[in-house]
């Protein structure tokens, strides 16, 4: 095998620092394989990679580099073997060998990388730092493609680990141990939770939060949606966050709401990038939901649209530019400069598409769940963040049961499913 050392060679940027001395690049490269040697059992090969997470715990970021390239670019599959494999399928393909042939290819395509990050996983701790490590990575795959094969590999193993057969979703309430409530108040991407009495209502008795947990990762939810409810889709609470987070607001009657809002959905793990599982998230939240509160009959967000302001500056940098200077929550409904802006987020919404996906990140989530577009609301986030998104608008996007499957087909044809509501704007 070649000297693991020249995996020094072309790594000279000064984005990264030095790197391990050529002795101690061996030493990290023996200690790897000695994780996968054939003759040790799983336990073994996972006490064998506590070394390597204690060691990555306090290595200099040029060293985790290294260790990173040592297991995407030593550990790969035997081409050789490999080769032999797919000539042998490719005879057989119409023989009564194909399946024999099929499986000796699938078992050659088995990597010596995989079987090390799966022993990794062994370990308590193993699933914790692989998550973390690949955040790590992610942030290195611009300066060093060389890494992109262990990221391949950590997201397909992820895919399978975190499975959403694998989760438990739990509700989290006021009750729960306050390093979780701490947790929400880190994760939360959506809408800042400013204090303990902001955290504490959106906890209360009548409103819900639900989070996805992986018995490898107690107290750490992989992701969470915050629900808050009304007695109908046209109340005030389903059109704003002013309203929506009143600390002040009186309670809501459980009894008599119709409506569920999902007004904020955090991912909390970066190292679990393209593992999606926010759709069965909603799904079973929805299921939840209704068991507990059989009149409900409306499941919709109050969602941000992240990308609106970006896309109208390129679009009309003329509105762009005045909605900019102007009060947004002083235009009245009148006003040509409100009626623009209108105009132009029910096009970025309902029309905005790039290779038959919607432009919008929290739109491309939502719609490819079946969603569709429901309602533009006005001065409906007047915090930094919102004006500076999107001039303040936010949308619902309205989850109805029954036309999921078929908003998720037009959509693969390049159709957005929208409200007459939103498309009298176009």
């Amino acid at each position: 095998m070649n000297d693991p050392a020249l995996l020094t060679t072309p790594l000279k940027k000064s984005w990264i620092g030095r790197l391990l001395k050529a002795s101690h690049s061996r030493q990290l490269f023996a200690d790897l394989q000695a994780i996968v040697e054939p003759s040790i059992s799983q336990t073994e090969a996972g006490l064998r990679a506590v070394k390597i997470i204690d060691w990555y715990s306090v290595a200099p970021e040029a060293h985790r580099v290294e260790l990173c390239l040592l297991m995407s670019e030593k550990f790969a599959p035997d081409m050789e073997r490999l080769r032999v494999a797919k000539e042998h399928y490719e005879k057989n393909m119409d023989t009564p060998e194909k399946g024999m042939a099929e499986i000796k290819l699938r078992r050659a395509l088995v990597s010596p990388r995989r079987r090390l990050l799966q022993s990794f996983a062994a370990h308590p701790l193993g699933i914790r730092f692989l998550v973390d490590l690949r955040a790590e990575l992610l942030g290195w795959l611009t300066h060093e493609p060389r890494l992109r094969t262990l990221d391949a590999e950590l997201e397909a193993l992820f895919t399978a680990w975190f499975d959403v057969a694998f989760l438990e979703l739990k509700r989290i309430s006021w009750d729960s141990p306050a390093s979780l409530l701490e947790k929400l108040i880190k994760y939360e991407a959506v809408h800042d939770i400013k204090s303990w009495d902001d955290l504490k209502n959106r906890l209360d008795a009548d409103r819900r939060c639900y989070g996805f947990f992986h018995p490898r990762l107690p107290n750490e939810p992989l992701i969470f949606v915050e629900v808050a409810f009304a007695n109908k889709f046209n109340d005030h609470v389903a059109m704003g966050m002013e309203a929506l987070l009143d600390v002040a607001a009186a309670p809501t009657d459980l009894s008599k709401v119709s409506t569920a809002i999902f007004y904020s959905i955090s991912n909390t793990q970066a190292g679990l990038k393209g593992v999606s599982f926010g759709d069965s998230l909603i799904k079973l939240v929805v299921e939840t939901l209704k068991a507990e509160y059989p009149q409900l009959k409306t499941f919709t967000t109050l969602s941000p649209i992240p990308g609106l302001a970006h896309w109208l500056k390129r679009e009309d940098d003329l509105l762009a530019t005045a909605l900019q200077t102007l009060s947004i929550k002083a235009l009245n409904e009148k006003d040509a400069l409100r009626k623009r802006l209108q105009s132009a987020a029910a096009k970025y919404l309902a029309r905005g598409l790039i290779e038959q996906r919607p432009i919008d990140p929290v739109a491309r989530f939502h719609l490819s769940n079946g969603a569709r577009v429901e309602r533009l609301n006005w001065a409906a986030d007047l915090s930094r963040k919102g004006l500076e998104q999107s001039f303040g608008l936010m949308v619902n996007y309205l989850y109805d049961l029954k036309s999921l499957a078929k908003n998720r087909a037009l959509l693969a044809k390049g159709r957005i499913t929208a409200s007459k509501d939103v498309t009298r704007w176009l």
